[in-house]
């Protein structure tokens, strides 16, 4: 267990887009903590329904708070956080609070897989006649992107039941559905600027009002105090419990904890990330603000999906993919409201490409026979891709007469590095770059097994790419050539891309010495213990720290701020330049995997975060639970590091 601590987050989610979240103190520090948080559309749609909550407890000794609130200007009240004495995440998240007068209590939080639904649970660790639990519930029924505030159109009645009780805050918004063993007060109030401390030191609005329709009360001597919520249409309750808390949450629990029997703990991370998507499945980016991302989807699936054993989970997500290409191309983002799906991305198809051939394999190897109509669905989709791009496709995506890819147009972003802050493009890299080559070429030996077409030109483009990337100067590949379309024009800017030229591609596109040189020069001035910088310290436009407004903070994504699921590839290469030999593998795994381990406790606790400062000492930011971190973690402690590769 530890003490309560604001850095630290918890997430439950339940696989489909919808999530808790919140801080081990207590209070909520963003816009997207919430109790429940429910994917209208799985998994986009989302909105937060039920804030948080007040409690206390009232002994014949006094009143105890077991929950903490900020407001403005900088206020904690009231403060349950100085009653906790400890906190565990496993199996889910559960508190203990200990009061002056030696009651003590369990609060527990968990979300079961399936419906849009949240249980909690107080007990007295020991019995106390006369304890007396009360909670206000926060509500709001708003986008989870937005923030709330006083208004008359707010509906504070309910619809009372017995256990049940129903709110309804507006028209158009998804009914709150609450079940518990407890008595109802309908007591309406509202609750002025609650502080979102990580949105103000992200530059955007961070204060917010919500409603509080009523209390809850329970009986804590007589034993567990139980409150279930869910989504309108969610699924609900169970059927046979529809009206009884305690066996609803019988139910829930025995099926939770059967469920969450994970090998690892980044194997239980992994499953937080697999989500439904209509009729199949994808792969939410990360939380608490992404949904699902082309390329992250690819990337990610490697580790989550092929890692760890999940091939029904893979199949699902290539084929939900597979009818999707348009022009040679795959979206990279399907927008939260339905909109027309973006294209802006030349990776993200090619990434696609690597997963089904990886999937493929790892389908032989353990039997799982596909229908021949799925087998021909991967099949055109790959050639569709490897077609498109060879002719030429948006954005000025096409292969070149030397056989590699360009890429690129003014003011779109087009690669993995793809801040956009207004109309200007942080990171452009419009022409040729290194990692777009080793995955056009990855794809072309992919190709090359079906057709001799795409063998002549793989022969082509690497040839090309040994002749025309080699920075000899700094003992490294560059970043860029042919430089906004400008042939013979290289940009030698050292950032992390060329490491997949040596590891983390089916086909390693540097061996011997010049790989060596890569990988050295990388790890002395790109590595760090949470994953690769995107660009070296000393470089022009280097920033150590990922900080400031909406400007500064994308002005400085790509810029030097550490990204850790590059550390997967990085592994990989270092292994490849060294051998496989059990004392490298074993140095690796200390050195590369064991502060992977150690993040696990430090952010989004049981995850890995999306980016961490450059400078040390590496504080993480951005998404404090991210699908291709973990992924890449997950792919490297189960196969990269594997004895049996």
């Amino acid at each position: 267990m530890v003490g309560p601590d604001e850095s630290l987050e918890w997430l439950e989610t339940d696989g489909l887009g919808g999530f808790a979240s919140g801080t081990v103190a207590g209070p909520r520090t963003r816009r997207y903590h919430a109790l429940l948080l429910t994917a209208t559309t799985p998994p986009t749609g989302r909105m937060v329904l039920v804030n948080g909550f007040d409690a206390w407890v009232e002994t014949p000794n006094g009143q105890y708070a077991i929950t903490s609130q900020r407001y403005t200007p900088e206020t904690i009240y009231p403060d349950g956080a100085g009653h906790c004495e400890a906190f565990r995440n496993d199996p889910w998240p559960c508190w203990r609070f200990r009061f002056a007068d030696g009651t003590a209590v369990e609060q527990e939080i968990f979300v079961p897989a399936g419906v849009a639904a949240v249980a909690l649970v107080w007990r007295v660790i020991e019995p106390r006649p006369g304890a007396v639990l009360k909670l206000r519930p926060f509500l709001s029924g708003r986008d989870y992107h937005a923030l709330h505030h006083e208004n008359p159109a707010f509906r504070h009645d309910a619809r009372v039941r017995g256990q049940r009780v129903v709110w309804h805050p507006y028209q158009g918004v998804p009914q709150i559905l609450s079940l518990a063993n407890a008595a109802y007060a309908p007591e309406p109030s509202w609750y002025r600027n609650f502080l979102y401390k990580e949105e103000q030191a992200r530059g955007l609005d961070c204060t917010e009002d919500l409603a509080s329709p009523g209390v809850l009360s329970w009986d804590l001597s007589a034993g567990e105090a139980v409150w279930l919520l869910a989504a309108e249409a969610s699924g609900g309750f169970p059927v046979d419990a529809a009206h009884d808390a305690p066996a609803a949450l019988a139910a829930w629990r025995e099926a939770e904890r059967a469920r969450r029997r994970y090998p690892t703990r980044l194997h239980r991370a992994a499953d937080a990330y697999l989500v439904r998507r209509q009729r199949g499945r994808t792969v939410v980016a990360g939380y608490p603000w992404f949904t699902d991302w082309g390329r992250d989807t690819f990337i990610a699936m490697r580790g989550l999906c092929l890692a760890s054993g999940r091939l029904e989970d893979a199949r699902a997500i290539l084929m939900a993919w597979a009818d999707s290409v348009s022009d040679g191309m795959l979206p990279n983002r399907f927008p939260d409201r339905g909109e027309a799906p973006e294209f802006n991305s030349v990776d993200a198809s090619l990434w696609y490409l690597v997963a089904v051939h990886e999937f493929l394999a790892a389908a032989a190897a353990h039997g799982l026979a596909l229908p021949v109509a799925e087998q021909r669905a991967l099949e055109a989709a790959a050639g569709a891709i490897l077609t498109g791009y060879a002719a030429g496709t948006r954005f000025g995506i096409r292969c070149d007469a030397d056989g590699l890819l360009s890429a690129g147009q003014a003011g779109v972003q087009l690669t993995w590095m793809d801040a956009k802050v207004g109309d200007w493009v942080v990171t452009p890299r419009i022409g040729k770059p290194v990692e777009i080559q080793a995955l056009w070429l990855n794809a072309l030996a992919v190709g090359s097994r079906r057709s001799e077409r795409w063998a002549a030109l793989l022969a082509r483009g690497r040839a090309a790419f040994a002749e025309r990337f080699w920075n000899d100067a700094r003992h490294c590949l560059f970043d860029v050539i042919d430089c906004d379309h400008r042939a013979g024009t290289t940009d030698a800017t050292l950032r992390p891309n060329q490491i997949l030229a040596v590891g983390g591609l089916p086909l390693a596109l540097l061996e011997g010495e010049r790989a060596r040189k890569v990988v050295d020069l990388v790890e002395q001035h790109l590595w760090t213990p949470l994953g690769l910088r995107s660009l070296a310290p000393g470089e022009p436009g280097y920033t150590g720290q990922y900080r400031g407004g909406v400007r500064e903070r994308d002005g400085a994504y790509h810029q030097g701020t550490v990204w850790p699921w590059l550390i997967g590839a990085f592994t990989e290469a270092w292994l490849a330049v060294r051998g496989r030999a059990p004392l490298s593998l074993l140095e690796a795994r200390r050195r590369f995997v064991e502060p992977l381990l150690a993040h696990l406790d430090q952010a989004g606790l049981g995850h890995v975060s999306e980016i961490a400062d450059g400078d040390a000492p590496h504080t993480p930011r951005g998404c404090p639970f991210q699908a291709w971190s973990v992924g890449e973690a997950l792919r490297l402690d189960q196969v990269v590091l594997s004895n049996k590769n």
